[in-house]
């Protein structure tokens, strides 16, 4: 089953400035989760989307249109 966390995109790059790994959901938040491991990172930034996500849903404020989703089916 499809969670809403799974419409952003989200981005896992090395930062050679700051010597770690940075993730990060450009529609919801920018940076923010950081480390030495990219799947460590990545599992985190998923985790942190979701807190985001309900949030905006506590809020009341709706969830930014996902820009660009790109699905595989095999």
């Amino acid at each position: 089953m499809r969670k809403e966390a799974d419409l952003y995109k989200k981005v896992v790059y090395w930062s050679d400035e700051d010597s770690c790994f940075i993730g990060m959901c450009p529609e919801l938040m920018y940076g923010g989760i950081h480390g030495d491991d990219a799947l460590k990172v990545f599992i985190e930034l998923n985790e942190a989307v979701e807190e985001v996500i309900q949030i905006f849903k506590e809020d009341g404020k709706p969830l930014p249109t996902p820009k660009e989703v790109i699905f595989e089916t095999v």
